[in-house]
């Protein structure tokens, strides 16, 4: 990036500021005839001879030649002021312009960044930076060059013609502020509302630039640079947009509110020459009146304020382009366009010599040497997080390693285009990142390469791709199609759909796929296919569903029943909500409400509302809202305490003292619960009553609610209910427990016996994911990034800790059908545990950075106390209780750890000693002992390399109940009692792996004593004495 700011204008605007050089030099004759015209005005037409006068040819009396001066005045104001307006405007867009270009090419810069960045930068950091830390560089980007130009220019001319003339001095006028004040205000308000809306634009921009930056790595994977770039370049060409119109308003403003500042010296001089002329005033009055009519502080206070605004922007553009400034940033040129071919990555990877360095410096891979062959499968066994992420890193070309290079099928990775790895390689994780949108666009990114003009492009779209290329933005429209099949050699979209479901079939995941679109609502104008196919099976689902004998816990819809699984409006107006209702909007429809007591249902509605708060306040308190079975209740904690208040209200001063709002949020409660919910609360006869209302006027009911209920239709798809109640044409019971599984069952055989099964699944693609995937279950979104690698065939697929939330056996399953789908491609699994190594091609286990654990130096303490606490750092991430740790609480532990050698025989710690510490064996072998009361021990167990001692006694707070002896010499890393607690009490990894721990041992003494019993029993020796097994033993 440029080293100053003047550079970075200078280079993308040199023409432009020219331009503007001209124009600014343009305005100072006009300044010059605009003070130049006063003085003739007084000299020539006001204190004249009263002869007449010859101009241009024409003979114009004393009067008429001051007409003339005083319309050439007004018309040179008028030319300077539009002339102003026009330099100005011109400034705005060049500013916004290059502001523009500096953003998009600092979010570039973001999508270049290494991965490691992101784990010690906030999204927030960079958001701030992109927006409102460079937004006040705009104005000097215009401004750099016209403007001391231009305020100087006016000083220096004001001055020159002052000296020329001996004096000049004017009385600013106020007979005009009255116009000024209404006029001003009017336009801007205009201003207002459109900084209202540009701020708007500002805060998406915001959110988008903070999910790109969490989703960095998954957009590169992927493929997805170009189309998200297009966003950003639409989304700024918005802000453009906005800005262009708020630079054209606030300066029409400036110069409307200056030509009207002016018109007052129009009238001196015209009337008041006029006046002097006749001789009814002097003209020294007429002078003194004009005497601060000019000022000549404003444009030198305008270039002191450019100074300082200079400075400033200096300083900023270095604190925000430092922050974007790396070392080992991937050429630029990767990432630009698409490629004219994308080649296939069909050979073998090559590791030569790959050294990585963390961001603090530690080594990470060490002179790691291996081959992959092509179609392999590989296993990357690894002790900790952070070996595997480099791994990753390595093979995404994420980071470029600190030494060594990686090499892919005769392609060196750091020279590779952007496209053909996001093509060619496909990464999966336990926790991918999601992108706000639907799931479809998310699972298929990797086809989004670039925009397909299939019916060309309009003008439109012409027009704002050349204003996107003056900005050095992406010239790619955003809102088009950008889908294209061909880069995974399928033919259609239907095409990488079918691909998509047999990969789903293959690896099981259709099941999971279909029940959870069952559990979602269609899209009727983008899901038309599948909610007629449904209406059609229902007939179908209801024979089935009684067969099963399910039909007591499924309740259809029926014009002559009451429906006890739906809310009490449906069941009033046989109808559902056209749209989600909260209770806050019902209340506010008023027709809503007259229909209630039209009908005389006010009173008992109440009564029942009342019933069911008062009933949820006894079971759950004032503001135990956290329970899951209140959430069943669709309540917020605000809405339920303000019920709570109503009620209590009601209580003392009944319904008609309530304020109407009040009473019409409380009248809502019945409609967003069913009669089952309500239970006994609900009385038989308003059940009754209901039936009988609607029997009569259900039809006109829904009428005079203009659209917000629609009349229930065995024949139409019902859009406020579930896919699965759609098909059972009705709603199941909240009893129904784990039975509803097998109400879904039933629907699912009856959408596999007519087809529609992968229809049914497809329907999850327009399912709408929220920012980060946060709206799905984490054993979802692991799905959805095995999906979205496997969906574009790649060459190459690196895994890791994939299927982490699935069983040992489905997970070799998972395995082997991927492989039979994608025979050709090399996969390649790195995690840290692996059951039968045996099963793949290749297996390595990456320890302490290197290949099969092998150390750069000996085991001996090193004196450099970096590579101690690398040691150290090692030695703490490869013990089982402290394996799932985060690097930085291993660092904490490994800080605080301090070496502890001790020789045979001699103790490491006594019985009844206080439990400062807990040890990990690193190198010999020490024993537990029991002491016993006549001095003896009896030994309980071995403790050798990698395991941790001493933990529990420091959990307790108690003594050591027994002796750890040292059987050979040993060494061992101390970890503090405090220390250890610290880490303990901030994460819940190490004390659930703690409670594993302890449980292991327990469970292998109660196997041990139940042998012992056994053993006991052949013998024939009675063990009736001791205390029996499964007693109290604390």
């Amino acid at each position: 990036m440029e080293k100053s700011l003047f550079q970075f204008i200078w280079k993308n605007s040199k023409r432009s500021q020219i331009i503007l050089l001209f124009v600014t030099l343009l305005t100072f004759p006009l300044l010059y005839v605009s003070l130049e015209l006063p003085k003739r005005i007084i000299n020539d037409a006001i204190g004249g001879t009263g002869e007449d006068i010859t101009l241009l040819g024409i003979t114009l009396t004393q009067v008429e030649f001051l007409m003339v001066l005083c319309v050439c005045f007004l018309l040179a104001v008028l030319a300077n002021g539009l002339l102003k307006m026009r330099l100005n405007t011109m400034k705005g867009v060049l500013a916004e312009r290059l502001l523009r270009r500096f953003r998009f090419q600092l979010i570039t810069r973001t999508l270049r960044f290494p991965r490691p960045f992101f784990r010690s930068s906030s999204q927030g950091e960079l958001v701030s930076m992109v927006t409102s830390e460079a937004e006040p560089m705009g104005g000097l980007m215009g401004d750099m060059l016209s403007q001391p130009l231009f305020q100087g220019g006016q000083m220096l001319t004001i001055l020159a013609f002052l000296f020329g003339q001996s004096f000049w001095f004017g009385m600013v006028s106020i007979a005009l502020i009255p116009l000024q004040a209404w006029i001003i205000p009017k336009l801007q308000r205009q201003l207002s509302l459109l900084n209202k809306s540009r701020i708007l634009e500002v805060r998406t921009l915001s959110a988008e630039i903070g999910e790109t930056a969490a989703g960095a790595s998954d957009i590169r994977t992927n493929g997805g640079i170009r189309h998200r770039m297009a966003l950003f370049s639409n989304r700024l060409g918005i802000l453009f947009g906005i800005r262009l119109k708020i630079y054209e308003k606030k300066y029409f403003m400036k110069f409307l509110n200056n030509f009207i500042n002016q018109l007052t010296p129009f009238f001196f001089y015209s009337v008041g020459g006029y006046l002097a002329i006749t001789g009814e005033i002097t003209v020294g009055a007429l002078v003194a009146a004009l005497a601060a009519y000019k000022d000549l502080s404003s444009p030198w206070k305008e270039v002191l304020d450019y100074y300082n605004q200079l400075q400033d922007m200096a300083v900023r553009w270095e604190v925000v382009t430092e922050k974007f400034t790396f070392k080992t940033l991937v050429d630029a040129s990767l990432f630009e366009g698409t490629p004219d071919t994308i080649p296939k990555l069909d050979g073998e990877i090559q590791f030569r010599g790959v050294t990585v360095l963390n961001e603090e410096g530690y080594t990470v891979l060490d002179d790691i040497n291996l081959v992959i062959p092509q179609g392999a499968r590989v296993a990357f066994k690894t002790h900790s997080e952070t070996t595997e992420m480099a791994l990753v890193d390595l093979l995404t070309r994420e980071v470029l390693p600190t030494r060594g290079a990686v090499n892919v099928a005769g392609y060196a990775m750091n020279e590779l285009h952007q496209a053909v790895i996001s093509n060619r390689i496909g990464s999966v994780n336990s926790m991918p990142y999601l992108f706000h949108g639907t799931l479809g666009e998310n699972l298929f990114m990797p086809f989004m390469i670039k925009p397909v003009f299939a019916n060309g492009i309009s003008e439109e779209v012409t027009l704002w791709q050349e204003e996107a290329a003056i900005t050095g933005n992406s010239t790619d429209p955003y809102n088009t199609d950008w889908i294209v099949p061909e880069i995974a050699n399928f033919k259609s979209m239907d095409d990488i759909r079918e691909w998509w479901f047999t990969l789903v079939e293959a690896m099981g995941n259709d099941d999971f796929m279909v029940r959870s679109v069952l559990n979602s609502r269609l899209k009727p104008d983008s899901e038309q296919d599948l909610a007629d196919a449904i209406v059609q099976i229902r007939p179908l689902v209801a024979q089935r569903i009684v067969e099963a004998g399910l039909d007591d816990i499924v309740f259809p819809f029926d014009p002559a029943k009451f429906n006890q699984v739906v809310p009490l409006g449906s069941n009033l107006f046989y109808a559902m909500p056209t749209q989600p209702q909260t209770q806050e909007l019902l209340s506010r429809e008023t027709k809503f409400f007259d229909i209630l007591r039209a009908h005389g249902l006010i009173d008992e509605l109440a009564q029942i509302a009342a019933s069911v708060i008062e009933e949820l306040n006894a079971t759950f308190g004032p503001d135990d809202t956290s329970h899951p079975l209140f959430r069943r209740f669709n309540m917020n904690d605000q809405l339920y305490n303000r019920l709570n208040q109503i009620v209590a209200m009601r209580r003392k001063v009944g319904n008609a003292a309530l304020p109407p709002e009040d009473f019409a949020l409380m009248l809502t409660v019945p409609f967003t619960l069913s009669a089952e919910q309500i239970g006994p609360a609900f009385p038989a006869a308003l059940k009754d009553r209901i039936l009988e209302i609607r029997a009569g006027n259900a039809a006109q009911m829904v009428a005079e609610l203009d659209g917000l209920f629609e009349t229930i239709d065995p024949q139409k798809n019902i859009s406020a209910i579930s896919v699965l109640e759609n098909a059972l044409y009705g709603g199941i019971s909240c009893m129904a427990g784990a039975r509803t599984k097998d109400v879904e069952d039933v629907v699912i055989k009856v959408l596999e016996e007519k087809g529609l099964r992968r229809l049914a699944a497809q329907s999850i693609l327009n399912m709408v994911v929220s920012q980060g995937g946060e709206n799905l279950t984490s054993e979802f979104r692991e799905r959805v990034s095995l999906s979205r690698a496997a969906v574009k065939k790649p060459d190459i697929m690196i895994m890791r800790n994939a299927f982490a939330s699935q069983e040992k056996d489905v997970r070799a399953k998972m395995r082997e059908s991927l492989a039979s789908l994608m025979p050709d491609t090399t996969q390649i699994y790195i995690q840290r545990e692996f059951v039968d190594p045996s099963g793949y091609d290749l297996f390595f286990e990456i320890e302490d950075g290197k290949i099969g654990g092998e150390e750069h130096s000996n085991e001996s303490l090193d004196d450099d106390a970096r590579r101690d606490l690398d040691r150290k750092l090692r030695i703490v991430a490869k013990t089982e209780a402290f394996r799932g740790l985060d690097q930085k609480q291993q660092r904490l532990l490994a800080f605080s750890g301090q070496w502890y050698e001790v020789k045979a025989s001699k103790s490491i710690f006594k019985a009844n000693q206080k439990a400062d510490a807990a040890y990990i064996c690193v190198s010999g072998l020490a024993r537990v002992y029991w002491p016993k009361a006549d001095g003896m021990s009896i030994p309980i167990t071995e403790v050798g390399p990698g395991r941790l001692i001493g933990d529990l006694a420091v959990i307790q707070n108690e003594n050591r109940t027994l002796d750890l002896v040292a059987v050979e010499d040993s060494v061992f890393l101390r970890i503090g009692a405090q220390e250890l607690l610290a880490v303990i009490e901030n994460d819940a990894a190490v004390a659930t792996n703690l409670l594993r721990t302890v449980a292991g041992h327990l469970n292998a003494t109660a196997e041990a004593l139940r042998e012992t019993h056994q053993i006991a029993a052949m013998q024939g020796v009675d063990l009736s004495a001791l205390r029996p097994l499964g007693s109290d033993t604390t």
